[in-house]
């Protein structure tokens, strides 16, 4: 069976986790001061600060910023359940708005629809590793004197007109297991500004500047230094990682030309491939026809979020985009360490499968 998804590591990251063991020191130390220095230098952002995971990370964005009960957050139906989640975690309320075909993330002129007095931020979300149109969106934030929060979980590295993501304003990435930079679990956000970054390292250590002085509210969403250590050496592994599976998709794309509506890099971006996803008919026909034929093929995702129960369910307004990409999306494995050989089977099983299904 070829895996949807095989975390891309080696003897560097085992010995980096044996270092810090030998160490003794585990908690929050030299490591995650070192992981987040260098993260940001990643992003072009002058600071990043480190914490569990990345919905974690997408919490701490917000409260920030100051979202609370009262604010509303427009946010893409088209995403994990995370992007909303997390502005629930603040009390705030969570206004899904529609998404594009043609690169999967925000609509801003739908977004513009939603805004009102209780409007405090926008969440744009790069979606399987494409940055949304990030002009847009800061236009429409300054219009409207919106806060923005990038939910950049699944971006690492990526581009919009050469500035990286988590570069425009305050940025949460996942180090999850599958993610390009992965640490098993794991989150980091980048901020613009001392202000925010100060108030991000207050809130993830319980409001503490100093050893038992809490001067505000606080939680403890601290990484260790385990979590650093491993994520460290995946960052120096993400340009390596990102071109493999820049040649994958790109492969893919030339393979499986004409036969289906394929994922579009778009001018001015440069994508990273957290996800190759493909849109297609009898969508689950054909995901059913792979994995028998020992090829994984995952949704992402199949009810979007102002859909779920948690969101408003079967009563939410209609967003004709994202119900749409649902009914249709299919990824499939892009990852780093595919062969030739897997490559090759990957695409002659999604062409039969389409052809199937027909």
């Amino acid at each position: 069976m070829i895996p949807i998804a095989r975390p891309f590591i080696g003897p560097e990251e085992e010995e980096a986790v044996a270092r810090v063991v030998r160490s003794g020191r585990l908690a929050q130390g030299p490591e995650v001061a070192a992981f987040e220095e260098e993260f940001a230098s990643l992003c072009g952002a002058p600071y990043a600060v480190a914490c569990v995971n990345g919905t974690a990370a997408l919490h701490l964005a917000l409260l920030a910023h100051d979202i609370g009960p009262g604010d509303e957050v427009i946010v893409p139906a088209f995403t994990f359940a995370a992007s909303g989640n997390a502005v629930l975690a603040c009390g705030a309320t969570p206004i899904f708005c529609d998404v594009r075909e043609d690169d999967f993330n925000i609509d801003v002129a739908d977004a513009e629809t939603k805004v009102n007095a209780s409007t405090k931020a926008i969440m744009p979300v790069h979606l399987y590793g494409q940055v949304a149109d990030m002009d847009a969106v800061t236009e429409l934030a300054d219009r409207y004197r919106l806060a923005i929060i990038e939910d950049a979980c699944q971006a690492h590295g990526a581009t919009y007109n050469g500035r990286r993501a988590g570069s425009f304003s305050t940025a949460a990435f996942s180090l999850y297991a599958t993610k390009n930079v992965m640490s098993g679990e794991g989150g980091m956000v980048t901020a613009q500004d001392d202000n925010t970054a100060e108030r991000l390292r207050l809130l993830r250590n319980h409001g503490m500047p100093e050893r038992y002085v809490h001067t505000t509210f606080g939680m403890n969403l601290r990484m260790t230094d385990l979590i650093a250590a491993l994520g460290r050496v995946q960052l120096g592994r993400l340009e390596e990682g990102n071109k493999k599976r820049h040649d994958n998709a790109a492969y893919y794309t030339q393979q499986l030309h004409g036969a289906i509506t394929l994922p579009r890099e778009l001018p001015g971006r440069e994508h990273v491939w957290h996800q190759y996803t493909v849109r297609v008919n009898n969508r689950d026909a054909v995901r059913q026809t792979m994995v028998e034929n020992g090829v994984g093929a995952e949704v992402y995702y199949p009810t979007p979020v102002h859909r779920q129960a948690s969101f408003g369910g079967s009563g939410a307004p209609a967003l004709p985009v994202a119900e749409k990409l649902a009914r249709e999306v299919l990824s499939i494995p892009v990852y780093p360490t595919l062969t030739d050989d897997e490559r090759a089977t990957i695409a002659d099983t999604l062409a039969a499968a389409v052809k199937g299904a027909e």
